[in-house]
């Protein structure tokens, strides 16, 4: 499965939710994937640099996707046109190639961001539930 930034800016920060749970209930246990531009997104948020280094070995632990690329690029134009023609805008292009990326590879994906939503009802985005 593949997590959102959403879930590990959530989880570094010590925040208890239903998906920070479930994210700490399959550590170890299920194949994680994390994906570059998620990796940016959390790292950048950062501030000291020991907290840094410890989440960049931790994601270093993973399994990397890329999330990008000019087919994954289109696709996720496509979505978002789909998307919008359906009166949904998606207020983040990285999130409509997360989503992208994970429908075209078939990957669940563990987000806390509704903006991952219409992806589900729209276009079969498997979210980790």
């Amino acid at each position: 499965m593949l997590v959102d930034s959403s879930v590990w800016i959530d989880f570094f920060n010590g925040r208890s939710t239903r998906q920070t749970g479930l994210l700490d209930a399959r550590l170890g246990a299920t194949q994680l994937l994390t994906g570059d531009l998620i990796v940016a997104e959390v790292l950048q948020g950062f501030r000291y640099e020991r907290d840094f280094e410890r989440a960049r070995r931790f994601f270093a632990m993973m399994t990397p996707v890329q999330i990008g690329g000019m087919p994954i690029a289109l696709k996720a134009a496509e979505n978002f046109r789909h998307l919008r023609s359906r009166g949904v805008t998606v207020r983040k292009t990285i999130d409509c190639l997360i989503a992208t990326r994970c429908i075209v590879d078939d990957l669940p994906l563990l987000y806390s961001d509704r903006d991952f939503d219409p992806f589900v009802e729209h276009l079969g985005l498997h979210a980790v539930a």
